[in-house]
């Protein structure tokens, strides 16, 4: 049977747990069809680089799917159906990866630093030892009139 990786996108405004329902609804699609669900990632809520009917974020969802082509077909016929599902892509893999997505592993990677952009910037940069010490500076202009 084929392999396919599937993503899609859903409405900002549904919860996290619409979101899994949808993905059950799906996954019912699919084993009607004969196939099976693999590994389901949900990637969280993600900013969009442009707005899409009127969003500007969405909820981002990775699908292993191993189902005949008729059964993927029938799926991305309802999620075009669906006023939740923005956009929905499907790619035919030769092989599903085992361990997480790209996506997953840089989130991982960015806890492990803690913090990130929120942290005061420059911080954790250490001594400048390549800059002098800037020693009694003279008084801005507005300060001397």
């Amino acid at each position: 049977m084929p392999l396919y990786e599937h993503v899609f996108l859903a409405r900002q405004d549904i919860s996290a747990q619409q979101v899994e329902q949808l993905v059950e609804q799906y996954k019912g699609v699919i084993e009607n069809g004969g196939g099976t669900f693999g590994k389901v990632e949900n990637w969280g809520l993600r900013s969009l680089a442009y707005r899409i009917k009127k969003n500007r974020k969405a909820h981002y969802t990775l699908i292993n799917i191993e189902a005949p082509h008729a059964a993927v077909a029938e799926m991305e016929r309802q999620m075009g159906l669906s006023e939740d599902v923005l956009r929905f892509m499907t790619f035919k893999v030769d092989a599903h990866e085992e361990e997480p997505s790209a996506m997953m592993q840089k989130r991982d990677r960015d806890d492990r630093r803690g913090g990130g952009r929120g942290d005061k910037p420059g911080a954790g940069r250490g001594d400048r030892g390549d800059r002098g010490d800037r020693g009694d500076r003279a008084p801005r202009r507005a300060e001397a009139e």
